[in-house]
């Protein structure tokens, strides 16, 4: 599985936000609007803003779900479950000889 953010803003820009907030994902930088059009997050090339949006793809690009109202208390957990629901759980990893 893969986790990316996109934005509007330029690479640099999304680049130091990124990095000042820890992000364990990458921030793609969107500045044509194309993702945006083609995944309803803009409804015009010349959109200020894009709506906040989430969509799981599978690995062929094949849109499995969509959220379009993204509560930020609640949507990590939410995505997550849906993930394991789709997925299965993530496979465990092995522990070192020894570990407990």
């Amino acid at each position: 599985m893969r986790v990316v953010g996109v934005s509007f803003n330029k690479i640099e820009k999304n680049r130091a936000w990124a990095s000042s907030q820890s992000f364990p994902f990458e921030l793609w930088s969107d500045r044509n609007r194309e993702l945006a059009l083609h995944y309803g997050a803009a409804s015009s090339p010349r959109a200020f803003a894009p709506s906040r949006i989430t969509v799981l793809l599978d690995a062929s690009g094949a849109l499995l779900l969509r959220y379009d109202k993204v509560d930020v208390g609640t949507h990590p957990g939410d995505v997550l479950e849906d993930c394991r629901a789709l997925l299965g759980p993530a496979p465990s990893t092995p522990q070192e000889p020894g570990a407990e």
